[in-house]
């Protein structure tokens, strides 16, 4: 859990800075394609702010109308983020960017910006160019920070439960708020830098219809991740359990426990990020005494625990 907090307020951090940059650069060039990439930065930390209150949420104690907690809150929110802020966000920047190159472009010089109803006037010889660069470079800056913490929270959890990848991560983490904060993270490098390539290439071309696809571009890769997560946290809302191989471990543990003959059925269920809920109907031995049977299954529990770290709740009862 502490990972994961580091890694949103890491992220919430650096898109709050980006976001005073990219401000900073409209009220230099008065570029209104600069002021809605402002808008798109405080939606992104909106985002983080949302994850905070879902990690908030879930720590709350179990008790009898949330037997296992409330560590799914964390899925709501994170589902919350991947609809209503990259959502909106993808689909503003595709219509802004198809509006712009509708129009031929929208080429920003340095100048007095309106906002508020109010013309803020920088009287400073500030090629718009530049700006746009040099603001561009600092949240590239920005947002690599946070990739970096996203990133080696997501390869500790590979190496510790034995991931291939990237995909078997997306697939198989339960740890959504780090899977959101390095989604997002990785959108944006990726956005900043065709928004660097669109400028480049208006800038030498002289035409601003390439800076305008740059956000059509911007806008799909928003949406597409927005798809992705989305479908992520619709897998965790309804439950998931455990991928097979480390259910197939949890199985082989309880049935080599002291005084088990077999396991009749064993099953598993995500209750929160890293919890999982493990069930068994077990075969015992028939001359163990009932105070027997306890402590066999309490050995058992505490090998699940110590096998899987992410096993937080463990109900084994003797099979009918």
């Amino acid at each position: 859990m502490a990972g994961s907090t580091g890694v949103v307020v890491a992220a919430m951090f650096a898109n709050g800075a980006i976001a005073v940059l990219k401000f900073f650069g409209f009220l230099l060039t008065g570029s209104p394609s600069m002021l809605a990439e402002t808008y798109h930065s405080i939606s992104d930390t909106g985002n983080q702010v949302l994850l905070l209150v879902g990690i908030k949420y879930s720590q709350q104690e179990a008790n009898r109308t949330h037997p296992f907690g409330y560590g799914k809150a964390q899925f709501f929110y994170a589902f919350l983020v991947s609809v209503l802020l990259f959502g909106i966000a993808g689909w503003e920047s595709l219509k802004h960017g198809i509006e712009e190159v509708r129009h031929g472009g929208h080429e920003t010089e340095a100048g007095a910006a309106e906002f508020l109803g109010y013309t803020i006037d920088i009287p400073l010889p500030v090629d718009a160019f530049w700006v746009s660069v040099a603001i561009l470079l600092g949240a590239i800056a920005f947002e690599t920070y946070a990739f970096v913490k996203a990133n080696a929270e997501l390869q500790r959890q590979m190496e510790q439960y034995g991931w291939s990848g990237y995909r078997e991560a997306f697939d198989r983490t339960s740890d959504i708020s780090t899977l959101t904060a390095f989604t997002e993270d990785t959108v944006a490098l990726i956005g900043l830098v065709v928004a660097l390539i669109g400028i480049f290439a208006s800038r030498f071309t002289e035409n601003p219809v390439y800076d305008a696809a740059g956000a059509i571009v911007i806008g799909i890769l928003l949406m597409a991740f927005a798809l992705l997560l989305a479908v992520e946290n619709k897998r965790l809302i309804l439950g998931e359990s455990l991928e097979k191989s480390a259910e197939a471990d949890l199985r082989r543990i309880v049935a080599d426990g002291d005084g088990i003959l077999g396991v009749d059925d064993l099953q598993t269920t995500f209750v929160g990020p890293q919890k999982v809920l493990v069930t068994g109907d077990v075969r015992f031995e028939t001359d163990l005494s009932p105070a027997e049977v306890d402590r066999a299954i309490e050995a058992v529990e505490d090998e699940l625990r110590e096998a899987d770290d992410r096993v937080t709740f463990v109900y084994i009862e003797p099979a009918d």
